[in-house]
């Protein structure tokens, strides 16, 4: 769940006060890691202590994620508990538009600012439940790694931190009685978001299913540089046009759309066989 940001309650960060806490075997937090053979051998006279220690920790790491796994399928029956119980209602992009154009009804977007600078619907008030996490902390520097390296350099989607002022914010803001359609890029963070506010006192609340993703340019007035339908896509993914969404729309644009990416990607393999050559002069010096 953390992978893609749905946790609803904050993290424990990792500072440099708690961080040996946070690597210690008991820890629900433990990064997996493998000391070269070459350290265990010339300079580690416990080699299968430390062996067993990275087994070990390797384990706590999966009971993690599996534990992860099992809270979102468990946030899922929630959620569609709340659905169908009326206690949500759901709304398509398109009645949701309706909604707003013809009611006095709030869009709340919810989305983190990296999506929500690219594409967002004009008059709507934006609280995000998770936020781009700009900490410089060891913990948040760990999770950016992780988060780099489990595929945020293809997808470009950010490292993001729970917003501990969402509930805070939008009761400043909104009295409990005001109708809120809730919607972020696909669907999901914005269900989260339903659920908090329905534990909060909100009883008329809105959910936009499938996201601003989900979206028709004309079910919104749009105000920002991209289409929804842009919105959450980044990295190297959006750079070459290889993306589910820029697939589809080459669909419709034809080849000119096309020949755009396919520069890109000559000039990238331009550029890498450059770098390469670079290298081995610099080597062979």
């Amino acid at each position: 769940m953390e992978a893609i940001g749905l946790s609803i309650f904050p993290k424990p960060t990792i500072s440099p006060s708690n961080y040996s806490k946070c690597i210690s075997l008991n820890s629900p937090i433990a990064y997996t890691f493998k000391l070269p053979d070459s350290f265990n051998t010339q300079f580690n006279p416990l080699r299968k202590t430390q062996n067993w220690r990275v087994v070990r920790m390797q384990v706590v790491g999966e009971e993690y994620e599996l534990k992860q796994m099992k809270d979102m399928a468990a946030a899922r029956k929630r959620w569609e508990a709340l659905v169908r119980s009326g206690k949500v209602k759901a709304l398509t992009p398109r009645e949701a538009g309706y909604a707003i154009q013809l009611s006095s009804k709030t869009l709340l977007d919810v989305r983190p600012e990296s999506e929500r600078t690219k594409a967002w619907v004009k008059g709507s008030d934006w609280i995000p439940i998770f936020d781009v996490d700009n900490g410089l902390d060891v913990g948040s520097l760990s999770k950016k790694a992780s988060n780099f390296m489990m595929g945020g350099w293809w997808s470009g989607v950010p490292t993001l931190s729970y917003n501990n002022q969402f509930i805070s914010k939008v009761q400043e803001k909104f009295p409990k009685d005001t109708d809120l359609i809730v919607a972020c890029q696909k669907g999901l963070r914005s269900l989260a978001a339903c659920e908090l506010l329905c534990n909060a006192g909100y009883e008329n609340v809105f959910w936009v299913q499938g996201g601003l993703e989900a979206a028709d340019e004309k079910d919104f007035e749009r105000e920002g540089p991209q289409p929804f339908k842009f919105a959450g896509i980044g990295g190297l993914s959006e750079f070459l046009g290889w993306t589910d969404q820029q697939r589809a729309a080459a669909a419709k644009e034809g080849w000119q759309y096309r020949l755009v990416f396919s520069a890109r990607l000559i000039g990238l393999i331009f550029a890498a066989d450059a770098l390469f050559l670079a290298v081995q002069q610099v080597l062979k010096k």
